[in-house]
């Protein structure tokens, strides 16, 4: 799977859909440093190990780089950013029946923003599904020839 590229200066203030988020019951928000094992434990039953191991990290920076979208004080949806890599966002995962509620979007816009608020123009989306997804959101671009990227020879 290939990387993309976003320009960070060029993305959406996320302010505007958190607020609409909030007004349909669904909380966008940092990650408190406490709640390191009941994300975890979301991540790891509902997407892979491995992303709980990456966002692990991401709660050792200063602010916590995990952002969580909750609903009725359950986590339903989580991104992460500066975790994998420098710059880098992901992983990210919405429950999916809460997906196309613009949950993914406000997530991945309020984890883009705090990328550029820690000084980055740019920023990369290692190993993209989605990446309709990601051009439409925040107008990020295939990185060319960037495939596998970081995540090769990895441990099985």
């Amino acid at each position: 799977m290939p990387d993309m590229l976003v320009h960070l200066l060029k993305i959406a203030d996320p302010a505007p859909l958190i607020d609409e988020m909030r007004k349909s019951a669904i909380v966008i928000r940092r990650a408190q440093p406490f709640e390191i094992t009941p994300v975890r434990e979301f991540i790891t039953r509902h997407f892979a190990p491995t992303w709980a191991d990456e966002v692990s990290v991401g709660f050792a920076n200063k602010p916590v780089s995990i952002y969580l979208a909750i609903r009725d004080g359950a986590i339903v949806g989580f991104a992460a950013c500066e975790c994998t890599r420098r710059a880098f966002f992901g992983p990210m995962g919405v429950l999916e029946d809460q997906r196309g509620r613009g949950i993914g979007r406000a997530l991945l816009l309020a984890c883009l923003a705090g990328l550029r608020d820690m000084g980055y123009a740019y920023g990369i989306i290692g190993g993209v599904g989605p990446a309709d997804f990601y051009t439409r959101t925040c107008g990020a671009t295939l990185i060319p020839d960037s495939t596998p990227g970081i995540y090769t020879d990895g441990l099985k």
